[in-house]
């Protein structure tokens, strides 16, 4: 799987939320992943939801597919996204 995402995005996302996307793109490894579609609003193409752990941490990726995976946010996982990931186990 190839990863891309936009530099300025990531640089706002690891002051915000203190997660690079680099280290993000790792959830995508852990065998117990929850992937669901961002249904929020129309985003003018389909995105996706996986939340996982890293490092001993769960967290939420937000994503789409173009040419390769691009990972568009991420930050720790909300207490009720930890909830589902650990009952997926």
């Amino acid at each position: 799987m190839e990863f891309e995402w936009d530099e300025n995005k990531n640089k706002s996302n690891k002051e915000k939320h203190g997660i690079d996307f680099n280290d993000a793109k790792e959830v995508f490894k852990d065998e117990n992943k929850k992937v669901t579609p961002d249904l929020r609003k129309d985003y003018g193409e389909n995105r996706w939801k996986v939340v996982g752990q890293i490092y001993g941490s769960i967290i939420s990726v937000i994503y789409t597919i173009r040419e390769k995976t691009r990972i568009i946010s991420a930050r720790l996982a909300s207490r009720k996204e930890r909830k589902d990931y650990n009952d997926n186990e």
